[in-house]
């Protein structure tokens, strides 16, 4: 998936950024897969704050999760490019916030 540009925060680039997950997922469900890995999109020379890409990639799985219980599939993987995404991962994970 292709992620969006960060200008300002003002044009809807997180909204673009979930539609990337979603979209992915769905194409993924629609081809019966059963895990999908998603590297931390948008983050590096896009310039998405890192931390804010990590909320939406968390809150838009869950969220699809939630919408497409049935679906085929049954893991998500999130790699992570540097300590920080890892870290920042982490924190949300296993936080109630997301």
């Amino acid at each position: 998936a292709v992620g969006p540009i960060w200008k300002d925060g003002e044009h809807q680039e997180a909204n673009k950024l979930a539609s990337c997950y979603w979209k992915a997922l769905d194409l993924a469900a629609g081809k019966d897969l059963t895990t999908i890995a998603f590297p931390n999109i948008s983050t590096g020379v896009y310039g998405f704050p890192k931390k804010l890409a990590a909320e939406v990639a968390l809150y838009t799985v869950r969220k699809w999760a939630e919408e497409e219980y049935d679906s085929s599939i049954k893991e998500v993987r999130f790699v992570c490019f540097d300590e920080e995404n890892l870290t920042l991962y982490n924190k949300l994970i296993n936080s109630e916030v997301v």
